[in-house]
């Protein structure tokens, strides 16, 4: 099982017929941390006509807030979230800033530009995928190290680790449901030459090709 979480917030910029819409998104946990943020932008946003927002959090997005702030009736905050739930992402908050620029966008178009922006944002967010996972330390002897390595490889499982002495110890994290299949591959592979301890279950995620434990 795997959850799309923000890992860290930034900030989206669009343009639409002179009128700036200003995206910026914040991790969280709970509805306080959202409407503190929420607090946040106003306060650094005083000038702009709307501060528009949506928020969601909980483990199954049971927690699902939306504002136009003082926009028509479904044309910002609503399909603000839409994007996040569309996107399928968990425990984040986005407020799209407005200052107007002069020229009326229509329902329709508001709709789109404030879609837009919240796209935006995302794009100069980290976004990253939490996965269930047990970790593994292989102990093998160096004529079967190239083949471990070879099957890790194939079923795309980093390496945490790796030491070598009179022996080689090779620390991985292993998606739950990969684990037996990996167990396996490894017992076949080295003709159960190896062991295989396997450690707690935790949530894990992979960022910039290294592994966070949560």
């Amino acid at each position: 099982m795997s959850v799309k979480i923000l890992y860290q917030g930034g900030t989206g910029e669009i343009v639409e017929k002179k009128s700036r819409f200003i995206a910026n998104l914040e991790p969280i946990n709970t509805e306080e941390e959202a409407l503190a943020f929420i607090g946040k932008m106003k306060k650094q946003y005083w000038d702009a006509r709307h501060n528009c927002y949506a928020f969601v959090a909980g483990s199954s997005q049971n927690l699902q807030r939306c504002s136009d702030d003082g926009e028509p009736g479904g044309t910002a905050g609503r399909p603000m979230l839409d994007v996040l739930l569309k996107e399928e992402i968990h425990n984040l908050v986005v407020v799209v800033t407005r200052y107007f620029g002069g020229t009326l966008l229509g329902t329709g178009g508001l709709v789109r530009a404030y879609q837009k922006a919240v796209q935006e944002g995302l794009r100069n967010s980290v976004v990253i995928e939490k996965i269930q996972g047990r970790p593994l330390t292989i102990d093998s002897d160096y004529t079967d190290i190239g083949k471990i390595q070879y099957i890790l490889a194939q079923n795309e499982i980093t390496s945490m680790d790796t030491r070598y002495t009179d022996k080689v110890t090779t620390e991985v994290m292993v998606p739950l449901e990969k684990l037996e299949f990996l167990r396996q591959e490894i017992t076949e592979g080295t003709s159960g030459k190896s062991g295989i301890q396997v450690g707690d279950s935790v949530e894990f995620a992979l960022i910039d090709g290294k592994i966070k434990i949560f």
